[in-house]
Formats: C-alpha cells, structure tokens, sequence
C-alpha cells in the first residue's frame, strides 16, 4: 500500500477531515490534499 492510499484509509478510520489533520500535523489542508492524492511527500 502506497503512502497516500495508507494516509486516506487512516484519515478516514479516525474520522477526521483533511483540515483537522492538517491543523493536527501543522500543516495546511491543501498539503494534505496533496499528500492524498499523491502529487507531493514532501
């Protein structure tokens, strides 16, 4: 399983948005976004 496919499933197991995870890791939602869909790791 890829980073971002693993990222969405746990994402969605905790029943969070991408924007509460973004807040959580101190990032924006948009890099979250990004993560999922696997343009950016960084």
């Amino acid at each position: 399983m890829k980073f971002n496919e693993k990222l969405v499933e746990l994402r969605k197991r905790q029943g969070l948005s991408q924007e509460q995870l973004g807040m959580e890791l101190q990032v924006s939602r948009q890099t979250v976004s990004k993560w999922e869909a696997g343009v950016s790791q960084s």
